[in-house]
């Protein structure tokens, strides 16, 4: 979907004014459309769970985390950036069938977005605008309005 891609560029460019950010697609599991639920959500959780180090900060973007206003959201990051600046965070977007139980044990959050279900492509979209929106807010700029 081009609109995705021209939608992450722009908000992954609006971000770097902030914060050093880096976006990263794990690429699909071979033949995982074959593979039963339980396996395709094991072997996407090594590989997320790969490119972890172990002091990473591991934000999951879950329909089942805590629902945070754009406000409350952006008081949790700054809290982060400034107690916690030695740690990257990672927020992951699962696979279609969610996370493995792997992950979702070392997982440090959960964040919902929605109570919606969104395609994974669309969710990519909505979380970088949201972050854009909290780094805004964290520098008192205008783009959120109260």
């Amino acid at each position: 979907m081009p609109f995705v891609k021209e939608g992450m560029n722009e908000y992954l460019k609006r971000i770097g004014h902030y914060i050093k950010f880096n976006w990263e697609e794990l690429p699909d599991i071979k033949n995982g459309g074959k593979m039963n639920q339980d396996l395709l959500k094991k072997e996407e959780g090594k590989r997320i769970l790969g490119k972890l180090l172990s002091s990473d900060l591991l934000i999951l973007l879950d329909e089942n985390g805590k629902n945070l206003s754009s406000v409350a959201f952006a008081e949790w990051i700054d809290h982060k950036l400034n107690y916690e600046s030695g740690r990257d965070m990672c927020f992951v977007v699962g696979g279609a069938f969610g996370f493995s139980d792997e992950v979702y044990e070392r997982a440090d959050f959960k964040l919902s977005l929605s109570k919606m279900t969104f395609s994974h492509q669309i969710i990519r979209v909505i979380f970088a605008e949201q972050l854009y929106r909290v780094l805004t807010i964290i520098k008192g700029e205008q783009y959120h309005h109260v």
